[in-house]
């Protein structure tokens, strides 16, 4: 039996760790990731080893050699350009002979690779992955099986709403040689995107091994500390050769004082000197050659080769480089990361989560709240349901947001033309100033289109041919928070894959940033307002509309809408009713009020609209208000009756729309419930630029006043053409950890015959539906029932709950 090991991974995620040697020669207790691996396959009798290698290759060559020191024979393949994951093992196919094993050089397993190896003999297949059970599967490949283990379907890093299961591919694979038959030598392939998906097709025996044990792939800073501690607590098996007495690992040569304190589990590599009243521990691991002075305190951290800890220092929870100096009285908190041969003076203080890039001088009596160069910390998995969310001037500070830009326009590529605009509260404005000098460092184009609403913005993007747009509001619910929404060239919110390129360049904090020379000057756009209101009414039927001279109760807040408000009245000739508010938009006590003022007023219909232009709220003549479910009808009869357009909605919206469809011959297509997927699907339909009354309060307005005044009916006599709609929505509590499994108990052991997965888990029943979707941003899920009647929707929504919590409270350990 013969293996590859993949060793040609950077670890872009692991800066500044990897700034100097490429990933699988990280240390994990003391000796390289690939280290463990080599190990694992010896131990599994697997010592004809072949290594693809691509960034900083010599580096591994130099320490394995030939393996002969680690009882394997190995050889290498070099890539001089990418071949993609298969097409690395290409490379090295001459090596091959017979059934082999590809396995990753930078991940930490513990796997029976003999027993998986018998599992893929014994059903006679293709190719057979390993998988692992996982609680967040996100970042990952998730796999499918059948009861047989035969697999039956692949899906890349889902989004909350695709996690179908929480079996992962763990990238462990045992292969026949007939599987490198299916594509070229040099040809860029990838297993999980090409050569899987084709086995899949063509039918080939594919199986998926669920393997106990442990496995990490240790790809980000957390996950390599984590590894660590799993290690040092047992949950991985790595077979330290050093001896341990109480928790202690220690190398023969290592001198501690008698008067230091050790508190287990720790690990002291070779040539270890711990001073004077030192202490050290719990769950630290020290490299050969650290020294550790008088009085010095290391607990919680792990330290590379030669690292020096002066007298009186404290690290806690840190990862320090090789080489690294840290003097005395120095103090440096938890989740920092310090790169090798970084010098940290006397008494210099480093706060929390922040990154040193290697070889840095951090000056005496300082204090390091930022990392060096790039600036703080950031967290990835940033984006939510619209976009980046935070407290303001907290979360949201203008330094991140300057990052955050600086992060888009790298993405963005310098010089492309990017539309930047914010609402016009100050503290929008100011995170906006930030964003764009961010977007400046990274040589994009500016067009600065001053401050509106989010539909401006998107109007804005297309109607200036920009590649992307950045708008910055304030919240609607919550008067602390600010959201940035990130467009793409069509103006809706761009795809997750950009979001999380946005996240990663945040989280290495390397992103390019151009000259000085290279700046370019940002230009404001004026007019847009006008440009926008005019554009939004051009198409309707606006003599019969100022005909009718509709008298229409309009509420909205002044301070942002305002000028949006007074042209679209003046364009359409309207009698407005018009009412300012400041905060609650759409809570019981605004409906109550919206109420109250139509009855008071002489309006045929009232209308309003949030601070942000995005939401609207109808009620008729007789204080009668539209909900969602049943604004998301109205919307589609104006589609098909007046626009004449295929209706583009979430798999959330009432099925009533389908019927409506059938009257009259129009189409229905149904997307997922994130903004970018809808936005898509509405542009597919549509061409651009245009304006979609789902995300354009104004341009929903505008339909609904037309239709209105053509067909000449009052909003209550619309509201009566279209069918009742009866939903119930809840939110049901589910740990962050637990959402794959309940995902996966849903569709194994499903409550209705037929199952939808376009997104989450959608059951349908005799007499209605439900959904259950993960929520992107909560450890909750979201249920949501339509029946013929309410009591047939809350009755499945309570079916689906009690089924969540079930499976949550069930006794039985994780499976």
């Amino acid at each position: 039996m013969q293996a590859i090991v993949m060793a040609g991974g950077e670890g872009s995620r692991l800066r500044p760790l990897t700034c100097g040697r490429p990933k699988p020669m990280m240390p994990v207790l003391n000796k390289p990731m690939m280290e463990h691996i080599i190990d694992l396959l010896k131990k599994h009798d697997i010592t004809k080893i072949g290594v693809t290698l691509q960034y900083r290759p010599n580096d591994i060559k130099d320490y394995f050699h030939g393996g002969s020191e680690f009882d394997v024979q190995m050889q290498y393949f070099i890539e001089e350009t990418p071949l993609g994951t298969a097409g690395s093992v290409k490379n090295a196919e001459d090596f091959l002979e017979g059934t082999f094993l590809v396995i990753s050089g930078d991940a930490l397993t513990d796997f029976n690779l003999t027993r998986a190896i018998q599992y893929h003999r014994e059903r006679k297949s293709l190719a057979t992955l390993v998988l692992t059970k996982v609680e967040c599967p996100l970042e990952y490949g998730v796999v499918i099986t059948g009861q047989d283990g035969r697999i039956k379907q692949f899906l890349e890093k889902p989004s909350w709403g695709e996690v179908f299961s929480d079996k992962v591919n763990t990238g462990i694979y045992i292969f026949e040689p007939e599987v490198l038959d299916y594509f070229d030598k040099g040809e860029f392939f990838d297993f999980s995107r090409d050569l899987f998906p084709k086995l899949l097709r063509d039918g080939k025996p594919m199986y998926g091994v669920v393997m106990p044990g442990y496995w990490c792939d240790i790809g980000n800073l957390q996950q390599y500390v984590e590894a660590h501690q799993d290690a040092l607590t047992g949950k991985v098996k790595t077979g330290m050769e050093m001896q341990s007495k109480n928790q202690i690992w220690m190398a023969d040569d290592v001198f501690v004082d008698s008067t230091a304190v050790i508190k287990g589990p720790v690990i002291m590599g070779g040539g270890c000197q711990i001073g004077a009243n030192a202490e050290i521990g719990p769950f630290t691991v020290l490299g050969k050659g650290n020294i550790v002075r008088d009085r010095a305190s290391v607990k919680y951290s792990v330290s590379w080769d030669n690292a020096y800890f002066g007298p009186g220092a404290e690290v806690r929870g840190v990862v320090v480089g090789s080489g690294v100096q840290i003097r005395t009285g120095a103090k440096i908190f938890e989740g920092t990361v310090i790169g090798d041969g970084t010098l940290v003076q006397e008494r210099a203080e480093v706060k929390p989560g922040v990154k040193i890039w290697p070889n840095k001088i951090i000056a005496a009596d300082t204090r390091v709240n930022q990392s060096i160069v790039w600036g703080s910390c950031s967290a990835k998995n940033l984006f939510g349901l619209e976009g980046i969310t935070g407290v303001t001037n907290v979360e949201l500070s203008p330094e991140f947001v300057a990052k955050v830009g600086a992060a888009f326009g790298a993405v963005m590529k310098a010089g492309s033309r990017i539309a930047v605009s914010s609402d016009s509260y100050p503290s929008s404005v100011m995170l906006k100033n930030s964003v764009m000098c961010g977007l400046q460092s990274s040589g994009v184009e500016i067009y600065d289109l001053g401050s509106g609403i989010t539909p401006m913005s998107r109007f804005g993007v297309c109607s200036l041919a920009c590649k992307g747009g950045v708008h910055v509001k304030a919240s609607t619910d919550d008067t602390d928070k600010t959201t940035l929404i990130f467009t793409d060239e069509q103006g809706g919110n761009i795809s997750r894959g950009m979001e999380r390129k946005v996240e990663n360049l945040l989280a290495r904090e390397d992103f390019q940033r151009v000259g000085g020379g290279q700046i370019v000057a940002q230009r404001f756009i004026p007019g847009l307002t006008e440009s926008y209101v005019e554009a939004l009414t051009r198409n309707l039927s606006l003599d019969i509309i100022r005909k009718a001279h509709l008298g229409v109760l309009l509420v909205y807040e002044q301070q942002n809408l305002g000028r949006y408000a007074s042209l679209l009245v003046e364009r359409l000739g309207l009698d407005a009713h018009i009412n300012n508010y400041e905060t609650g938009f759409g809570d019981l006590q605004f409906l109550d009020n919206l109420k109250e003022l139509m009855l008071m007023s002489r309006a045929v219909f009232g209308a309003a609209l949030d601070p942000s232009g995005e939401r609207l709220v109808l009620v008729d003549e007789n204080g009668r208000i539209v909900d969602e479910e049943s604004l998301w009808v109205l919307i589609s009869l104006i589609t098909l009756k007046i626009q004449k357009d295929p209706v583009v909605v979430p798999v959330t919206a009432p099925s009533a729309i389908e019927g409506l469809a059938s009257q009259y011959n129009g189409k229905v297509i149904r997307t997922k419930t994130s903004v970018h997927d809808l936005f898509n699907g509405l542009a597919a339909t549509k061409g651009m630029p245009g304006f979609y009354m789902q995300f354009d309060a104004l341009s929903a307005l505008s339909g609904v006043i037309e239709f209105v005044a053509v067909e000449g009916l009052s909003l209550s006599q619309v509201i009566d053409e279209i069918p009742r709609v009866f939903m119930k929505k809840e939110e049901v509590p589910v740990p962050w950890e637990h959402k794959g499994r309940v995902i996966r108990k849903l569709i194994e052991n499903p409550l209705a015959q037929e199952v939808e997965l376009i997104d989450g888990v959608k059951s349908y029943h005799p007499e209605g539906w439900s959904l259950v979707l993960p929520d992107p941003e909560k450890p909750l899920c979201r249920v949501f029932s339509e029946g013929v009647n309410m009591e047939v929707a809350e009755s499945l929504t309570e079916m689906y709950v009690q089924k969540i919590n079930d499976i949550l409270e069930a006794k039985k350990p994780y499976n």
